[in-house]
């Protein structure tokens, strides 16, 4: 047998998708470290051959299924009829929050570039729908990619803020502990930080997420 034969036969019998699909399903059981090719092979039931003839490394695989990720939640929004372009921004952000924030272990890959189809067409929709708003022209970039980078930032912290979390504390005593650090500093030097302390404490992070898109938006009405 031939050895383009036997890679044939190889790529029909797994294909690409079926392997994005199943290491979406395992960095969220496990997360980025926690992730293996190991563990891959045996959810497939196939040998690491057949995965390496899709994917070249973990790497490249990590941001297949993060732009899966993407991909899945731009085709699951549905049309808002009669609604205005800032209604459908305000949604289009708000639903990319929440499967990066279901799938904490995408948001640090999200990137706009040719690697990651699904991301580009984010910011093309970002974009189409800040152009559909009264804001100038010459301000459509900046306020497209600005807005894509701050959905991109806020998701990507809070990823970063789960992975610090040890085992058996919860997310309200991590805050509860840095809301304690941040009321211990000196008022005089901090005194913002030590009034809002206990804000800190006790706050959701998709309403704080909400409430810079509605700043977001504001603004864009003011410079219209």
């Amino acid at each position: 047998m031939s050895q383009t034969r036997g890679r044939g036969r190889r790529a029909d019998a797994l294909s690409k998708d079926v392997v994005v699909r199943a290491a979406v399903d395992l960095l969220d059981e496990h997360g980025e470290r926690g992730f293996t090719f190991k563990l891959l092979t045996e959810r497939l039931q196939t040998g690491a051959g057949a995965v390496y003839w899709h994917v070249a490394n973990k790497d490249e695989l990590v941001l297949l299924a993060t732009d899966k990720v993407i991909g899945d939640a731009l085709a699951a929004l549905r049309p808002e009829p009669g609604a205005d372009a800032e209604t459908r921004l305000r949604t289009l952000l708000l639903t990319m929050y929440d499967a990066l924030d279901q799938h904490f272990w995408a948001a640090p890959h999200v990137v706009a570039g040719s690697a990651m189809p699904n991301a580009m067409l984010l910011l093309e929709r970002v974009g189409s729908l800040i152009a559909e708003t009264a804001l100038p022209a010459r301000r459509h970039f900046a306020a497209a990619t600005a807005l894509f980078l701050y959905l991109v930032g806020v998701t990507a912290q809070d990823s970063a803020h789960a992975k610090t979390v040890e085992p058996g504390v919860s997310r309200d005593e991590l805050l509860g502990q840095e809301a304690a650090r941040w009321a211990a500093l000196d008022p005089a030097t901090f005194p913002f930080v030590t009034r809002v302390a206990a804000e800190l404490g006790d706050h959701s992070d998709r309403d704080q997420f909400i409430t810079g898109v509605d700043l977001f938006l504001d603004g864009l009405r003011a410079h219209g």
